[in-house]
């Protein structure tokens, strides 16, 4: 019998009571006459299908954990709809998800003593907060590397900024009371490794006291309004704009408050790290010589039109998109429609919050018929500008911020 199909059911073969209940809700409906169901049978259904509820135009990378992402011109919303966000699992999908009894537990060297709350405690007893936060896959952008790296071909979609609603993770450890020593905080969701070993952690991450002590730093239990969907993390989420979406734990049950750097997995090794100093394409420096992907870069994307779009010459083009820099803020966003030789401004404007990403827009004309691309090019207040064809190579092909293009066909 299939390991993970088996932890379904009871030493009879009958579906266990908190399976019925996981497969009522990820299903949305009762199964009627379960109690009919012979031994170890499995509702058809019961292998739910995460792109079931997806977008139709999103691409699938990998079923196996899910890895699908979001063509740019479907991200053209300002705050990023449920079906429209990417996803990237390291993990399978949780067995059982009862938001009645879910728990987060906060412990780790660092606390003064470990304490557990109930989703229902958590929003009666702190403040509720709603951010809007750009969470983007640090290995987006992954295909234009060359040489190529391993790893899912992410080309721009791996990004999104839906609204998230919950409380402060800084409002609950001050609740629970952080000593002196703590450095960082861990994460740990009920996900499944995809070997079926429950012995073998999946994905365990986190980041530096002063990230999970910003305001923007959520225990989410909402996004854009409504619950967490299943595939993005239900029914507790941590969300940490700007930073690389993995340190986002779904599923989350755990946090651990550290007197070091967390070591879970994923956390080691060279996972979501960059070369300390420049490399040769192609080389592949010693794990001492990698450090911890913290602020994501300055990136933009072209979300109207799509790529492709053919013109009547003479006719202006109207462009629009969004731009983000990880902690920092966008300064000014250019559009070049002749390779990157002269740029024009884009009217670009505030974030809803910090950490959202920024809405621009522009018009440009062509001179004459013809292919052209556009670059759409990124500053922040630091001054530090996208790339314009591609960034310094790393092995693991984390962080590519080159400019974005759309091919135009004007007739």
């Amino acid at each position: 019998m299939h390991k993970r199909i088996s932890t379904l059911f009871d030493r009879r073969g009958f579906l266990k009571k908190s399976s019925l209940a996981t497969l009522t809700t990820l299903l949305g409906t009762e199964i009627v006459f379960a109690d009919k169901l012979p031994p170890y049978y499995l509702p058809l259904r019961a292998e739910i299908d995460p792109m079931a509820t997806k977008h139709k135009g999103l691409v699938v990378l990998n079923d196996k954990p899910w890895n699908v992402e979001t063509p740019a011109h479907l991200l053209d919303d300002a705050i990023t709809p449920a079906d429209k966000l990417f996803i990237r699992n390291n993990g399978l999908l949780p067995e059982s998800i009862t938001a009645d009894t879910w728990t987060l537990t906060i412990n780790g060297e660092s606390v003064k003593k470990a304490k557990t709350y109930t989703l229902a405690e958590l929003k009666k007893k702190f403040k509720p907060y709603t951010y809007q936060l750009t969470l983007e896959c640090a290995g987006n952008g992954r295909a234009g590397y060359f040489p190529k790296t391993s790893g899912n071909q992410w080309t721009d979609g791996g990004v999104g900024c839906a609204e998230w609603t919950g409380v402060r993770l800084k409002d609950i450890l001050a609740d629970v009371g952080v000593t002196n020593d703590a450095v960082y905080i861990g994460y740990y969701g009920k996900d499944l490794h995809v070997s079926l070993d429950p012995t073998k952690p999946v994905i365990s991450r986190g980041v530096p006291m002063r990230k999970a002590l910003e305001d923007e730093t959520l225990i989410a239990w909402a996004m854009n309004g409504s619950p967490i969907p299943l595939v993005h993390g239900a029914p507790l989420r941590l969300v940490i704009g700007g930073w690389p979406a993995s340190v986002s734990g779904k599923w989350l049950h755990t946090i651990a408050v550290r007197n070091k750097v967390h070591d879970g997995a994923k956390m080691t090794g060279k996972s979501y790290k960059l070369p300390i100093n420049p490399v040769e394409p192609g080389q592949d420096p010693p794990e001492d010589q990698f450090r911890i992907i913290e602020s994501m870069p300055v990136k933009s994307l072209i979300t109207f039109p799509q790529t492709g779009a053919l013109l009547t010459g003479g006719q202006p083009l109207a462009l629009r998109g969004h731009a983000w820099a990880g902690d920092r803020s966008v300064r000014d966003l250019s559009i070049s429609i002749d390779f990157g030789s002269t740029w024009q401004k884009a009217d670009l404007k505030a974030a809803k919050n910090r950490l959202a990403w920024q809405h621009w827009s522009a018009t440009v004309t062509f001179p004459k018929p013809g292919y052209y691309e556009v670059w759409a090019r990124a500053t922040d207040d630091a001054g530090v500008s996208q790339p314009m064809v591609m960034p310094q190579w790393n092995p693991e092909g984390y962080c590519n911020n080159a400019c974005h293009r759309i091919a135009v066909k004007i007739g």
